[in-house]
């Protein structure tokens, strides 16, 4: 084989080639895989969340809020995954 030759063939190779990968993506089902019926569901409203923009707009005044305070402590609470504090000592045994 001569060197015409073997350049002829290898671009019809790499054509016919070309051709079928896209044929194989024009053909391929693009709708996403089903993840299950499984539903996250979360609340519409999260008081700590609007508790916490209040904080915010009040700024550095927020720092002596005990309010603020006690949402900033029960939201570092929830990420760090610990269980939420009582709200009201309890007196056990008595």
């Amino acid at each position: 084989m001569d060197g015409k030759m073997l350049a002829r063939l290898g671009a019809v190779v790499f054509v016919a080639v070309a051709i079928t990968a896209t044929a194989i993506e024009m053909t391929r089902n693009e709708t996403p895989p089903e993840m299950g019926h499984a539903r996250v569901v979360e609340p519409a409203r999260d008081p700590l969340r609007e508790e916490q923009r209040r904080c915010q707009q009040l700024g550095q005044a927020a720092a002596s809020d005990t309010d603020c305070m006690r949402v900033w402590a029960e939201s570092r609470d929830r990420f760090l995954g610990r269980p939420p504090a009582p709200a009201v000592p309890t007196t056990e045994g008595r």
